[in-house]
């Protein structure tokens, strides 16, 4: 399988291209780079330093088509949108882990879908999704009697909050509690708030140095506590969970997915 890698000059785009280049079965077929880059048309395994590897940054994935087969995307909404319809229109599969997309550019997705083959998933880190299954399971249990709080952190540069993997952890406790998040989401706290309505969903965000991305979801009932907390120390495993949707979806034709069915949780 040829892979295509969006935004490859960056932090994630780096990491996917290492974890391509360390995967067996596939290999690297595009990158991009936005345009007026200063590394337009420059070897991705120089830009790395995994050494050279043949295939030049393009400033437009639509020029690349005829070079892979699925694209991984860990851009922004604006740019995954355009990279998806290109994908859309030529066929070619997507794993998308890029977070703060509106709910019309979700439905895109979802219409995409139709076509072709996507796995959209706020955190690819196989531990992460293990932990989403521990959530809901402590949901069912014990959610109803709980005070329930999310607590996440993450370097100085993330541009969205509470995080997309938050946003998915008080998701699944909502859902397991018959709520919609909507309703029960509270996002910080300041002055007199009165006493905390049980029916509630706490979150709090750090921004701060280069912190990586911790999360906890703290279940707080009357004598004890459950907390359960992923948290990352080196990106490369956002990586590694990328490249085994990508293998995972190397059958499928179409249809909409996520980590928990490429890992086999639902």
């Amino acid at each position: 399988m040829k892979i295509a890698v969006a935004g490859c000059s960056g932090r994630m785009g780096r990491t996917l291209v290492e974890a391509i280049n360390q995967a067996s079965g596939v290999e690297l077929g595009a990158a991009t780079v936005r345009a007026g880059s200063n590394l337009l048309s420059v070897d991705v395994g120089e830009l790395v330093g995994v050494g050279t590897l043949g295939v030049t940054t393009v400033d437009d994935l639509a020029k690349a088509t005829a070079d892979f087969d699925l694209l991984i995307d860990f851009t922004n909404p604006e740019t995954s949108e355009y990279n998806l319809e290109v994908c859309r229109a030529a066929g070619k599969k997507i794993v998308i882990g890029t977070t703060g997309f509106s709910e019309n550019q979700k439905q895109k997705i979802t219409d995409a879908s139709q076509d072709i083959a996507v796995v959209f998933a706020p955190n690819m880190a196989i531990g992460v999704n293990l932990s989403f299954k521990l959530i809901e399971l402590a949901a069912q249990i014990i959610g109803e009697d709980a005070d329930i709080e999310i607590i996440e952190a993450h370097h100085r540069n993330k541009v969205d909050a509470p995080s997309g993997t938050a946003i998915k952890m008080g998701e699944i406790v909502a859902e397991q509690l018959g709520r919609t998040l909507e309703e029960c989401a509270v996002y910080g706290r300041e002055g007199v708030t009165g006493a905390r309505d049980r029916k509630t969903i706490g979150f709090e965000t750090i921004r701060a140095g280069d912190i990586v991305g911790d999360h906890t979801v703290l279940f707080a009932a009357a004598g004890e506590r459950i907390e359960i907390t992923h948290k990352s120390s080196n990106r490369s495993i956002y990586g590694t969970g990328s490249v085994r949707a990508a293998k995972w979806l190397a059958d499928k034709q179409n249809g909409l997915f996520d980590m928990q069915d490429v890992l086999g949780l639902k």
